[in-house]
């Protein structure tokens, strides 16, 4: 089992993203927390998906619907197209391609997901910005990464 290829593409999953996964390490990078995120909805790790999404977001997430989206694919391939790691001191972008066949059309037809995300890093620590939260968020509020700065100063940009 641990010779089981990673879904990201990047060496056996023992080594790759299992150890993410399974909270015994933190993503080193926006890149490698994005990596890992694929591997999850792949291999249907919907709570790692949960706890590393901006703190402020987790309780909008809607939870089943990413659950369903996970299993009603089979996740062929991940394309990392760009990373900048250095938006600002805290901010970071990964542009990706995630390759996948929608079981519940005909299971055949190749689909991709092509996705510029934004990351943020708190205490540490990379979390996804989601754009498709639905929350109420105003420009003076604390931000949702936890930062304590107001949002309009922090994440507002990348959202």
């Amino acid at each position: 089992m641990s010779e089981m290829r990673c879904p990201c593409g990047l060496g056996n999953y023992a080594e790759c993203c299992q150890p993410l996964h399974a909270g015994k390490q933190a993503a080193a990078s926006a890149e490698q927390l994005m990596r890992s995120r694929y591997s999850a909805f792949a291999r249907h790790e919907i709570d790692y998906l949960v706890q590393t999404t901006a703190l402020g977001q987790q309780g909008a997430l809607d939870v089943p619907a990413i659950a369903a989206w996970s299993k009603a694919n089979q996740w062929l391939q991940l394309e990392v197209v760009s990373a900048n790691e250095k938006l600002d001191k805290t901010h970071a972008q990964v542009e990706f391609k995630a390759h996948y066949q929608d079981l519940k059309q005909d299971g055949q037809t190749p689909q991709v997901h092509h996705e510029v995300s934004h990351f943020v890093k708190h205490q540490g620590a990379w979390f996804f910005l989601d754009p498709t939260t639905e929350m109420q968020i105003t420009m003076k509020q604390p931000c949702i990464c936890g930062s304590g700065k107001k949002f309009k100063q922090c994440c507002a940009q990348y959202l």
